[in-house]
């Protein structure tokens, strides 16, 4: 395998019409050096057969890492793919959220070891995600102000939310305005070096329901071992497909109360398997 600047690594399960659109965001980026690995938590055979298909015409440099569906193990699929990665910088990005064509270039110069960056995320509506094709993001319509007008519109009607993480900064002192709070890590958008990551055992697996396992566990072990946690706040944008809310299981909350007081930051339930569970 070729080594990499990074791997964007991008959680999926059954949604193939929301990753046509991230993948073509992918497409624009103004970084080509990257890697993508789609870590897929047991998707059926049609979208597994979609998604061989648009790998055959992609540009893009993609390995599909696929797990049987046995329920919600997206933490054990996260960890097999940084196992895959080449990159020395992991990217990670929700399957509907479709990254802004400087997102990969942005991750990667304010990334660095001892370093995690927290991005945001818009969301858009759900007017404006059944207008979107592969086709038009990839002609830059997320970023068009007549776009964001629109989007505007629907925030002021509450249809979307987190309006103002859609907008795309280059002044150095808006960046540093937008970022001058603490913010903590949210999955479906940040970025750590590989070897940082490795050094707290990656993602803990006994985590199986969203919430608490994919960022608050990680931010704290990060956190705990040394890592700076950087925000960045219309830096690193991405839009995020409107969707049904899924069910939030209060599940893993114990787990990840354990883990606080325990404070460790190197799990043995992740890369690499010390204990049982």
């Amino acid at each position: 395998m070729t080594p990499t600047k990074a791997s964007v690594i991008i959680s999926v399960y059954n949604r193939f019409d929301f990753l046509q659109l991230v993948l073509a965001g992918l497409e624009t980026q103004t970084e080509k050096d990257f890697e993508v690995i789609i870590s897929d938590d047991g998707s059926s055979e049609a979208f597994v057969a979609q998604l061989t298909a648009l790998r055959q015409g992609s540009s893009l440099r993609i390995t599909h890492n696929w797990h049987p569906d046995a329920g919600f193990l997206k933490n054990r699929i996260l960890n097999a793919s940084i196992r895959l990665a080449q990159g020395q910088q992991l990217i990670f990005l929700d399957g509907d959220c479709i990254p802004h064509p400087a997102f990969v270039a942005e991750h990667l110069a304010h990334g660095g070891l001892g370093r995690c960056l927290a991005g945001r995320r818009i969301d858009i509506s759900a007017r404006l995600t059944a207008q979107l094709t592969p086709e038009l993001v990839r002609q830059g319509i997320l970023q068009s102000p007549a776009i964001m007008l629109g989007q505007l519109a629907d925030f002021l009607r509450r249809r979307t939310f987190h309006f103002m993480n859609g907008f795309y900064v280059t002044n150095t002192w808006l960046r540093r305005y937008f970022n001058r709070k603490e913010r903590g890590l949210l999955g479906a958008n940040f970025s750590v070096m590989k070897a940082d990551f490795e050094a707290i055992n990656g993602f803990d697996e006994r985590y199986t329901a969203p919430t608490f396992g994919e960022d608050s566990d990680i931010d704290f072990r990060l956190r705990l071992n040394g890592i700076k946690i950087v925000p960045v706040l219309n830096i690193a944008v991405a839009y995020h497909c409107h969707h049904k809310l899924l069910p939030r299981p209060a599940i893993s909350k114990a787990l990840y109360d354990q883990v606080v007081r325990d404070r460790v930051a190197f799990t043995p339930y992740g890369l690499i398997q010390k204990s049982s569970f």
